[in-house]
């Protein structure tokens, strides 16, 4: 018999592309269903993440016309987009045998689902959704983008190089998940944590098709952030040894000053100074800033305040028995 899947897509602000995705994902599913790739209690888990139109309207109704294909989880409020797929995931941990996750806006093949279904029956826990090109992208996308994934090596987090949150995940995977219980999210360096068995699937990632994009430039540069802090102290190594040279410099400083005195060729200028008051001052702001960051972390941890709160699952299946 076929595993169950439970399908996780996150949504905020959705109205104009529900409608189509659901549309191609119910296709995608009755050929799975069929081909007997998985099992017929499998669902797509739409997560309202508190969407400010009707987003939540039209999930409620997708389940009540096809309740067999359609569930949702609606959030208390807007979460962000890692703790609404954590919220999904968490939900059917415990009445799916694995689970994959999309974004909704039909950027991710969904035919790419063929292939890490297979790749999870050939005994793999996690299956990776990677893009093998990036096409539709910028320039300055593209640069940003792949700086980000070798910059991320660098600082020693373990990610898998232009993946986003495109994966297969056991229900095994989603167990082990559940004790991580970080508050600040940064899933794309939590799940390689994990381990298991691993591998990855290729495709290419379309344009949006409809829509704007939940992710501009200023919440990409705060993603970036959070995820080089939550698995990389080197910022704060890096401070260590910034200091060190700078005292370095700052003791050949005053070795040229006093030689400089005694030789009598010294002279007072505006401009030295000025600039060296300016370098070091910035240098100090911006360590303080890392460490800054990083205590801001700390103190979110330390209260232990719920990730998010779901206040409705629609779903008519409460429980699955795996025997």
């Amino acid at each position: 018999m076929a595993d169950t899947l439970y399908m996780i897509v996150p949504c905020y602000n959705e109205h104009d592309v529900l409608p189509e995705t659901s549309k191609r994902l119910k296709e995608k599913f009755i050929y799975l269903i069929k081909n007997n790739m998985i099992s017929e209690k499998s669902r797509v888990v739409f997560v309202n993440d508190g969407s400010k139109d009707d987003t939540w309207d039209i999930i409620s109704k997708l389940h009540e016309s096809n309740p067999e294909f359609f569930s949702g989880i609606c959030l208390s409020r807007n979460c962000g987009h890692q703790n609404a797929v954590l919220a999904g995931l968490m939900t059917v941990k415990d009445i799916c045998d694995l689970s994959i996750t999309m974004d909704a806006d039909l950027q991710d093949d969904i035919n790419a689902v063929d292939e890490m279904l297979e790749r999870y029956y050939e005994g793999n826990q996690v299956v990776y959704g990677v893009r093998s090109a990036r096409k539709t992208d910028t320039f300055f996308k593209k640069f940003t983008a792949e700086g980000f994934y070798k910059f991320m090596k660098v600082m020693g987090a373990d990610v898998v190089y232009n993946h986003a949150d495109y994966r297969l995940m056991s229900s095994r995977v989603l167990q082990e998940l559940s004790g991580y219980k970080e508050v600040n999210l940064f899933l794309r360096g939590m799940i390689p944590l994990i381990g298991f068995k691993s591998c990855n699937v290729y495709y290419e990632r379309a344009e949006r098709f409809a829509g704007e994009s939940k992710y501009p430039l200023k919440k990409m540069i705060a993603f970036a952030i959070n995820g080089i802090t939550s698995f990389s102290t080197k910022p704060l190594k890096l401070i260590t040894y910034l200091g060190f040279i700078m005292f370095i410099v700052s003791i050949a400083a005053f070795i040229w000053a006093v030689v400089a005195k005694v030789g009598g060729f010294s002279v007072h200028g505006w401009s030295s100074t000025m600039v060296s008051i300016w370098l070091i001052g910035g240098l100090q702001l911006l360590c303080l800033g890392i460490i800054g960051e990083y205590v801001g972390k700390i103190y979110a941890e330390v209260k232990q305040r719920p990730r998010y709160i779901v206040s409705d699952f629609l779903n008519e299946i409460d429980f699955i028995n795996k025997e």
